[in-house]
């Protein structure tokens, strides 16, 4: 199964819908927008790792708010732990999951071009973001986590926020 499928399968069987369909060429990142809480992709997009920051986004706005989001989705202020970080955080953990390599998210195209410190950074268990997880319910961090049987991140107690 190619990259691309394993992730579609994985966001649409956590209840982030993830349709194939018309994207404009304008459209940052290339080839993806959020549509009413929705995933449109193009499938000749060229990283389909973007499809994971994106769903980040939608899978950290509180529920209420996920059918409400739309391209240039930015809950910062607003909505606390709902912000780049956190997405970043969350696409990771999906990575992780999905036994994909770190390049998928951390490509040569996305992250103004801090791809390689990235996945250094996430390599030596430094998790930007992870605390918002955690504070959002959807993960635990800290040394006493698992202590409690927590699941500690990268892996996720639930995908999408309450």
């Amino acid at each position: 199964m190619s990259t691309l499928a394993r992730i579609v399968d994985f966001l649409n069987s956590i209840g982030i819908e993830t349709t194939e369909g018309d994207v404009p060429d304008s459209s940052f990142p290339p080839g993806v927008r959020i549509q009413g809480g929705r995933i449109v992709f193009d499938r000749s997009m060229p990283w389909p790792g973007d499809l994971l920051h994106e769903a980040g986004h939608i899978a950290t706005a509180p529920a209420s708010l996920r059918s409400t989001l739309n391209d240039g989705v930015e809950l910062t202020g607003s909505v606390p732990y709902a912000t780049e970080a956190e997405a970043t955080a969350w696409a990771y953990a999906a990575v992780e999951h999905l036994q994909l390599d770190p390049t998928v998210l951390f490509h040569t195209g996305g992250y103004h071009g801090a791809s390689d410190r990235l996945i250094a950074t996430f390599a030596a268990a430094v998790y930007p973001g992870a605390y918002g997880l955690a504070r959002a319910d959807m993960t635990a961090v800290g040394p006493d986590a698992r202590d409690r049987g927590a699941a500690v991140y990268p892996k996720m107690a639930q995908w999408l926020r309450s």
